[in-house]
């Protein structure tokens, strides 16, 4: 934790930095270079702190970037008054554009961050379908696979798995259509989280018949899965139904 914390003051403390050293060396030359050029190569200072991943190290950026541009590259120079109407202008335009970019870059990490999460869904779901297909591996191992799959996919703690109808209890459940319920009423999932203070079942079908039961474990902390996650795991699931003994269904 405390390398985290480490690590974000020091890239806010260079997003503060970077703009100052840009405009410091861009200021010898200020006569030559126009006020909107000198503001594209302070966007690419901010583009470069939103590629952190941090809104706070774009925002700091873009307002450090405004602050010495007017400071180093408008007249009067080293004061922070400006009398141009279009220093002014450029000023405000710098942080406005500043700002934007941050939130497009962090929407492209976000856009991307999902892509690869859906890429490794797929990437579980098909090695469990290729090691129930193949034959290859006894069906304990195939269920024991299919666990550390719906773990990862839900990010939970664990999970266990039982053959059979069940315990003739009510858990909490992971329907087919990714919705979970409790007690009969429908869990958020989004806003509240998976159930932390007991097991929730999630039946492991297989053409129709319940084959046995994935009990899921979130304990630790509130684990927050979107419904495509959510519908992985019972795809997941399913893998396993293949491969284990039939039982009647409850």
């Amino acid at each position: 934790m405390r390398t985290r914390e480490g690590r974000t003051a020091l890239i806010l403390v260079l997003a503060f930095v970077a703009p100052l050293v840009a405009c410091a060396l861009l200021a010898p030359f200020r006569t030559g270079i126009a006020s909107a050029n000198a503001a594209l190569v302070l966007v690419l200072v901010v583009v470069a702190a939103a590629a952190t991943g941090r809104r706070s190290a774009g925002v700091v950026a873009a307002l450090s970037g405004a602050a010495w541009f007017d400071f180093f590259l408008t007249r009067p120079y080293q004061t922070f008054a400006i009398d141009d109407r279009d220093d002014i202008e450029t000023a405000v335009l710098l942080t406005l554009v500043g700002l934007a970019v941050t939130e497009i870059a962090l929407w492209g990490r976000r856009m991307q961050a999902r892509a690869s999460a859906r890429e490794g869904y797929l990437s579980g779901v098909v090695s469990a379908a290729e090691l129930v297909a193949s034959g290859s591996a006894p069906p304990p191992a195939v269920v024991e696979h299919v666990g550390r799959q719906i773990v990862s996919v839900l990010d939970i703690d664990g999970v266990r798995f039982e053959s059979g109808a069940g315990r003739g209890r009510a858990y909490p459940r992971l329907h087919r259509d990714g919705s979970v319920t409790r007690r009969g009423i429908v869990v958020d999932v989004d806003r509240d989280g998976l159930p932390t203070n007991d097991e929730i079942e999630l039946p492991v079908e297989f053409g129709g018949t319940v084959r046995g039961r994935f009990y899921l474990t979130a304990a630790t902390r509130i684990a927050r899965p979107g419904l495509e996650q959510r519908l992985v795991a019972v795809t997941l699931a399913e893998q396993a139904g293949a491969v284990t003994g039939v039982s009647p269904a409850p």
